[in-house]
């Protein structure tokens, strides 16, 4: 379950899949990326998360010192930080978005939009436009809570099945390949391509200890298959 990408005497970094939680919630009772890590080499330190159904690459640190300097680059911005997205609709080419951010007042966990949040800015560049989606290169200027979703949603081109700040519908072929499809005998329900939002970390680049590090997390197989069948099927004109 533990797909380590590095590790060295301060850090450990890893593609966590889409499902597993980056830190042990407030009740304790599920799985997650530094529970397993623990298990295996006791003391280990939080350096920043992902979203439970967000893949890709995190980082923890083996110890106090490693989890300072780390927890410094992380919050400042000299750290690069590059995810992929496939987002509904067609985005203009390239944009900046830059909208303040803060926990909604009364829904736990959603945050919105607000003059009065934190400041926020994220980059992005379509990758490859389809027919109804496109798939997007985000940079993180900013560590915000949720911040590639919300700026996502900001701009009118929420992450696919995205069920905070989207319409939550899972992508499935059948909404791809719209005339040809048939589900085979053997199923009664039709699977989906992808069943949570649509976002992956893929890079870090930053420079540690005198060394530049570029670390970087292959897609998952979800995300594969689903850019094959776009490609196939839903290719733009």
């Amino acid at each position: 379950m533990i797909d380590i990408l590095f590790e060295d005497e301060d850090m450990i970094v890893l593609n966590k899949p889409a499902g597993l939680l980056s830190i042990p919630d407030r009740f304790g009772k599920e799985v997650s990326v530094k529970s397993l890590l623990q298990e295996k080499y006791g003391v280990i330190f939080t350096v920043h998360r992902l979203d439970q159904h967000t893949s890709g690459l995190i980082i923890f640190a083996k110890n106090a010192e490693s989890h300072k300097q780390l927890s410094e680059l992380f919050e400042g911005r000299t750290i690069i930080k590059k995810y992929f997205g496939l987002v509904s609709g067609r985005p203009q080419q390239a944009g900046v978005v830059e909208e303040n951010m803060m926990e909604h007042p009364i829904r736990k966990g959603h945050m919105i939009i607000h003059a009065k949040g934190k400041e926020s800015k994220t980059s992005y560049e379509v990758v490859k436009y389809f027919k109804q989606y496109a798939w997007v290169s985000f940079q993180i200027h900013t560590g915000r809570t949720h911040q590639i979703r919300l700026h996502a949603q900001h701009i009118g081109h929420p992450i696919v099945s995205d069920d905070l700040y989207g319409d939550g519908e899972k992508l499935k072929l059948s909404s791809i390949k719209k005339k040809n499809f048939k589900l085979a005998k053997v199923e009664e329900e039709e699977r989906p391509l992808m069943g949570r939002q649509a976002l992956h970390a893929a890079s870090v680049q930053f420079e540690y200890k005198g060394k530049e590090l570029l670390l970087e997390a292959p897609l998952p197989k979800d995300l594969t298959a689903t850019l094959k069948q776009l490609e196939k099927w839903n290719a733009a004109s």
